[in-house]
């Protein structure tokens, strides 16, 4: 069997490792801290003219200070209708309209909302550690496959060794924001 279709695909490894700390930080970002940001309402889907569009696609979304965020609908006709899904998100604020703009103020967290965030946040960086570790599980199963097709044990060894450095790697970037992200939810 030839040389090549024995090499392991570390780059799909390290794509898909990539992916889940992508899914983590995009899963942070939701988590409401106390502070403004524009990500919070990312998520938030309006029915302009019968479509489900998200909002930063009818709308400019800014944060002109640290515990505001404003939102400026383009088309006057839409503005009760992202007003309404504002509402219905979830997010717990109650938006105040004048003219096109809408301003969310973002209440301060007590202790105890600020301690189940961190759960929370615990809980995703915990999802993507086992995305991670399912990766690893994939590429020591290619190892496996190749020792099965001829690969040497030096080889195997050297390959294992690349694939569980990688794995720890993203572990530590998963702790580190993880770590921070409970910081930034506990700073009052």
């Amino acid at each position: 069997m030839a040389d090549d279709e024995l090499e392991i695909d570390l780059d799909d490894l390290q794509r898909r490792m990539d992916g889940a700390m992508g899914a983590l930080r995009h899963e942070f970002a939701s988590l409401r801290t106390g502070r403004a940001s524009a990500s919070m309402v990312e998520p938030i889907q309006v029915d302009a003219y019968g479509v489900l569009t998200p909002i930063n696609q009818v709308a400019t979304v800014n944060v002109p200070e640290p515990r505001m965020v404003t939102i400026n609908v383009w088309d006057k006709a839409l503005v009760n209708k992202v007003e309404k899904a504002i509402m219905e998100s979830g997010l717990g604020i109650n938006p105040q309209t004048n003219g096109t703009i809408i301003m969310l103020p973002i209440p301060e967290l007590n202790e105890e909302r600020r301690r189940e965030l961190t759960r929370v946040a615990a809980q995703y960086a915990e999802h993507a550690r086992v995305a991670v570790r399912n990766v690893r599980r994939d590429g020591m199963e290619q190892i496996k496959k190749a020792k099965n097709a001829g690969m040497s044990e030096d080889d195997q060894k050297i390959w294992h060794d690349e694939i569980q450095a990688l794995t720890d790697r993203h572990i530590a970037l998963i702790d580190k924001a993880l770590e921070s992200k409970q910081q930034e939810i506990m700073q009052v």
